[in-house]
């Protein structure tokens, strides 16, 4: 009853005159600014956490709606990188020995949301050359034995028009061949003929039967990531090295993942590359055209385009005479670009030498592609095929390393045809000199630059030129 009174006297009380009018608000005006109040804003500031090739890292602060590719931009200009649309956001998890590049159309926290915290998954900045390489050479992705068009599509619009086809709403080619699956719930691995269609991922009940009654739903992928295996024979006894595999959005283990595995790497990227097309579709091609449009705001607009030079532009000539000349004849151009690099190098090791000894500067040459970032110590054969498989199996990847077999050998990995081929760098004395070769020695180099940057400009004996070196990128 007292507080009842109490509120009723506290009711009874006149209303007092406001003495300051003119700093009230009115309907019309407002004294206090809307900029001088505080903005509530939608993107929330997180933060990642992500990892160089040599165990460094660097947490950023990142809005909650960055892309992979924003990301990759954002590091790009805080480390002072040179962007040729190669670099990549990589998702690897730990614990499960699975790893995808992100596509760069993806939000981050999206994808670290679905981590588990006792998996210490970790996200990699990375290149990757293979990224888009099919827009620029689809048949080689896509073999004729493992392709199907529909039957009224003729055969000049099947090669000229196939990624067309992919792309395209109404048509889409069939994807068809042998894969290994793993039974659900089994350690055991069975080989069935799978079909990719529109609607999804199929395998026939019945040898190669493509008839309706014998075909199995496997997967389809709205509401799963495609990971690629990199331990899959450790972990999961895979029958092959080529493995791949379909996570859901929101699974914490193992057991909801539908593996696959591939004869060969050719098979391997053909499946992966088909489902990534049937995926994402235009919005592949979108991130392919359109580089730097994201969500994140980071996007360099004001940049100039990167100038591409051809290399069939490319001549040699000869500026030691009163005018400059064209050298047409191939022998005489080696020879001059040889005699160059010789005093180039003679040049640079009396700079670094001119207080020291003769017999460090006669090692100058035996060590001075230990500084290269293509020149990778003393690795093992295996692990210079997981470094290449990294960076893209384009044709022209390639890292230089010491030969495990024999100490004072060399050794040149080099990506091709979907294929990593190993080729030995011999060192060869000849009066005196120490020179090194690819061909028995009918090419000869001073040192292992001078190799590299011959082939880079010449194919020789190898299938393709030197285009992308291997490097262990570092914060």
């Amino acid at each position: 009853n007292r507080r009842k009174k109490k509120d009723d006297s506290i009711l009874e009380i006149t209303s007092i005159p406001n003495p300051f009018p003119e700093l009230c608000c009115s309907p019309f005006t407002s004294v206090l600014s809307a900029s001088l109040l505080p903005k509530a804003t939608s993107r929330k500031k997180q933060v990642i956490k992500v990892y160089s090739e040599d165990g460094a890292s660097r947490t950023l602060e990142v809005p909650s709606d960055i892309t992979a590719r924003d990301v990759c931009q954002l590091l790009i200009l805080k480390n002072h990188y040179i962007d040729d649309h190669s670099w990549t956001l990589f998702e690897q998890l730990t614990h499960s020995g699975l790893g995808r590049a992100l596509e760069d159309h993806e939000l981050v926290m999206e994808v670290q949301a679905n981590w588990v915290m006792e998996e210490e998954n970790k996200f990699y900045f990375r290149k990757n050359y293979a990224k888009y390489e099919f827009f620029k050479n689809p048949l080689r992705f896509f073999p004729d034995h493992m392709i199907s068009f529909p039957s009224e599509t003729n055969a000049a619009v099947r090669h000229s028009g196939i990624l067309q086809m992919f792309l395209s709403s109404s048509t889409y080619p069939e994807i068809h061949g042998y894969l290994h699956a793993k039974e659900q719930g089994k350690k055991s691995w069975k080989k069935c003929f799978f079909l990719l269609r529109r609607s999804g991922l199929y395998f026939s009940t019945k040898g190669t039967s493509k008839e309706p009654r014998h075909l199995q739903f496997f997967c389809e992928f709205s509401n799963s990531d495609m990971y690629m295996t990199l331990t899959g024979r450790k972990i999961s006894g895979a029958p092959t090295n080529y493995g791949f595999c379909f996570k859901p959005n929101k699974s914490g283990g193992t057991r909801d993942l539908k593996q696959l595995c591939a004869d060969d790497e050719q098979s391997r990227t053909c499946w992966m590359t088909a489902i990534r097309l049937l995926k994402y579709g235009m919005q592949l091609y979108q991130n392919y055209v359109q580089p730097y449009q994201g969500r994140g705001g980071c996007s360099p607009l004001n940049l100039a385009p990167m100038r591409s030079i051809s290399e069939n532009s490319l001549v040699a000539m000869d500026f030691s005479g009163h005018r400059s000349r064209i050298i047409d004849n191939p022998t005489e151009a080696l020879s001059v670009a040889v005699e160059e690099g010789l005093a180039w190098r003679r040049r640079g090791c009396l700079r670094l030498n001119s207080h020291g000894s003769p017999v460090a500067m006669s090692n100058m040459g035996m060590s001075i592609h230990r500084s290269q970032s293509w020149f990778h110590h003393k690795i093992s054969r295996e692990e210079a095929q997981r470094l290449i498989l990294q960076h893209g199996l384009v044709d022209g990847v390639f890292l230089v390393r010491d030969s495990q077999s024999n100490p004072k050998t060399f050794v040149l990995s080099l990506s091709h045809g979907l294929k990593i081929k190993h080729f030995q760098i011999v060192p060869l004395e000849d009066d005196g000199k120490l020179f090194y070769t690819l061909d028995d020695g009918h090419t000869r180099f001073t040192d292992l630059i001078q190799l590299v940057e011959f082939y880079q400009l010449n194919k020789g004996v190898l299938p393709c030129k030197l285009k992308h070196y291997c490097a262990r990128i570092a914060f």
